[in-house]
């Protein structure tokens, strides 16, 4: 599965960077299916490709197996955002701080969402058999490593290209 990359000529060092470690988390990690980092406001930064996946058939898929939600980026950046939005208003209602981490277990498939920064959402969705631990490890790396550098002015431009690439 490799990362929906406009083409990287044209953007900064900070997004090639973004977009390379997100490469690097969906081909290194086993089990991952799908990715998207979304911005606050719910749009689409940075996605892997689905239907790649599908085409690759992953260890832990079966076959015919659906790659990602309804094989669509903008599917899993709508459920990110979502879930995000529900976590968060339930951790004011219950007084519970700021959300870190959200994982939804079901019976073809996992989900994550974990905060990056300023509002932005990491989701990943993984095979029903993939390691829970080793996938929150290497999302809380991917944060680590972008969420300081996940500025407006960056998340602007990866806006832009992810609209040029559609």
């Amino acid at each position: 599965m490799k990362a929906q990359a406009p083409t990287a000529y044209g953007l900064s060092s900070e997004a090639r960077n973004l977009h390379w470690l997100l490469t690097d988390l969906v081909d290194e990690v086993p089990g991952i299916r799908s990715v998207a980092v979304v911005s606050s406001d719910g749009l689409l930064l940075l996605s892997s490709d689905p239907e790649a996946a599908a085409a690759a058939s992953p260890a832990g898929q079966r076959p015919g197996a659906p790659a990602g939600p309804r094989g669509s980026s903008a599917d899993l950046a709508t459920i990110v955002s979502g879930l995000g939005s529900l976590t968060t208003g339930a951790a004011k209602l219950m007084d519970g701080g700021a959300v870190k981490q959200t994982m939804v277990a079901m019976d073809e498939g996992s989900l994550f969402v974990m905060a990056v920064s300023d509002g932005s959402l990491l989701g990943v969705h993984a095979a029903p058999d993939c390691d829970m631990n080793v996938i929150a490890y290497h999302m809380a790396l991917f944060v680590g490593r972008a969420g300081h550098v996940l500025t407006p002015e960056l998340r602007s431009e990866l806006r832009k290209s992810m609209e040029n690439a559609q």
